[in-house]
């Protein structure tokens, strides 16, 4: 890739997600919030970012990393991504804890809630399955965990979008368009569907079988 489109890679990605904390940082809805408060809302915000990277990551798409490396950063990144789930949870927990119970409980009443609860256990099932995947088969797997990255992704980005909180609209709307755009794109570049495909074909009985005797 040449060097000049390496840098605006890089550049607009460091870019989107600087403003993204900086537009936070700034945002009036911090004032008279506890510490923990913030810290939990940041790390929904760390959350998110990385639900851009991850898939970017898994598919070698980003200039300068080779496939090796990138596959590394993807699962160390993972890992990150729990934490930051947990510690945007936990921090919510501590703020207020009536309002976790309720939608850990699927009682909200603001629909928000129900879609980051998805996405929490959408994150920790993606996390369970990558830690299983020596264990599976691959094709099983593989369909699997981008099953379920897509879903965390399309459920972090209405849990976000619903959100009138510390996030300022267009760059968090930009942030989720490039988080959506960026799993659309490595499930094209992994030709996941061709897996599903193969599958289908496999599983459906060729004419030779049909007109065997029984």
């Amino acid at each position: 890739m040449p060097r000049a489109k390496a840098a605006i890679i890089w550049v607009a990605l460091a870019t989107l997600i600087a403003v993204a904390f900086a537009v936070a940082a700034t945002s009036p809805f911090l004032q008279y919030r506890q510490p923990v408060y913030i810290l939990a809302g940041f790390a929904g915000i760390a959350a998110m970012v990385l639900l851009l990277i991850q898939p970017l990551l898994a598919a070698a798409r980003l200039p300068g990393l080779t496939p090796r490396r990138a596959r590394s950063l993807h699962r160390i990144a993972g890992a990150v991504l729990v934490a930051a789930v947990l510690i945007h949870v936990g921090g919510l927990w501590l703020a207020s804890p009536p309002d976790v119970i309720d939608a850990l409980s699927f009682a909200s009443p603001t629909p928000f809630s129900l879609w980051g609860v998805l996405a929490m256990w959408g994150t920790f099932a993606a996390a369970l399955l990558a830690g299983l995947r020596h264990r599976l088969p691959p094709r099983l797997w593989r369909v699997g965990h981008t099953g379920l990255v897509a879903g965390v992704v399309i459920a972090s980005a209405a849990h976000a979008l619903l959100i009138e909180g510390t996030m300022g609209a267009m760059s968090k709307a930009l942030l989720c368009a490039a988080a959506l755009a960026a799993t659309a794109l490595a499930i094209r570049d992994l030709k996941v569907w061709q897996l599903l495909r193969r599958r289908g074909q496999a599983d459906r009985p060729s004419v030779s079988d049909m007109s065997k005797p029984r």
